[in-house]
């Protein structure tokens, strides 16, 4: 065993649902060591079986997920989700990629406030409801072209069943499903999902709903009848980041705050992009 990676063997003491966890630090040190000797291995295992170059190989194998936890809010509101063997729904016998296998993975992250009854209602039934909103018999293609839609629906029955209950707490709610090297993310609220490609390349897949630097949202939520502005104190001066009244949120959308008013919506910015090696 090298000795990053025992390094990373040391750090591994988190548990979540039975599967042990790897600091982001020890991740990121054997990673950048073993990137080099990965793609040599990928290119040799492509000559060996006949598949005819990295293309080829590229499409049918699955890619290889690491993760874990960097840190926690020592304020108990939030939380994540973390799941890799996902059963993708039935799909019809005339999918034309059959090698990839029915299954994807999910990660969420949950930055709740005002108390941590939606963000855990949110980590508990978001994905449930994602996927019942799923046409069943589906190709993986159809399936992919699906998830969007079905994101959006899952978002918005989350948020109207947990305002059902009546409790004032609400979320940010970041949600990506990974389906072979294609990658879905969702999201309310301004916790990032970042992509960094090979060769450097940075990419947000996330928008911040932060009315502070969001014009398109503070347009929005004014164009609606809602009001944009700061905490006003005694003398007239205003102070803090900008917010939305009534209620005084800083963020345009996430999933709960009943008691903000209708100008705070649940529905999720999506992108999907394809990881191309």
């Amino acid at each position: 065993m090298s000795s990053s990676a025992a390094a990373a063997e040391q750090h591994r003491h988190h548990a979540v649902g039975g599967r042990e966890l790897v600091p982001l630090a020890a991740l990121i040190k054997e990673e950048s060591r073993t990137e080099r000797h990965a793609v040599t291995r990928s290119r040799i295992c492509a000559r060996e079986d006949g598949v005819g170059g990295e293309v080829g190989e590229a499409e049918t194998r699955r890619p290889l997920l690491r993760y874990g936890c960097a840190a926690q809010s020592k304020k108990g509101e939030d939380f994540f989700l973390l799941r890799t063997d996902c059963a993708r729904p039935s799909t019809s016998s005339s999918s034309s990629t059959t090698s990839h296998p029915p299954t994807f993975a999910v990660f969420a992250v949950l930055d709740g406030h005002n108390g941590d009854a939606a963000a855990i209602y949110t980590r508990d039934n978001l994905l449930n409801h994602v996927l019942s909103a799923m046409p069943q018999g589906l190709s993986r293609e159809e399936w992919l072209h699906s998830l969007p839609r079905a994101l959006v629906a899952g978002f918005v029955k989350t948020d109207k069943e947990f305002q059902t209950k009546g409790q004032t707490s609400g979320t940010t709610a970041t949600f990506a499903i990974i389906d072979g090297w294609t990658i879905t993310v969702a999201s309310v609220g301004d916790s990032r999902c970042i992509l960094d490609a090979q060769g450097g390349a940075v990419s947000l897949l996330t928008v911040d709903h932060r009315l502070e630097e969001n014009v398109e949202e503070r347009e929005r939520v004014t164009a609606s009848g809602g009001e944009v502005g700061r905490l006003s104190v005694v003398g007239g001066a205003e102070i803090g980041p900008l917010r939305c009244w009534p209620g005084g949120l800083c963020l345009s959308r996430s999933i709960g705050d009943i008691d903000v008013g209708e100008f705070i919506v649940p529905v999720p910015y999506v992108k999907q992009v394809k990881v191309l090696l």
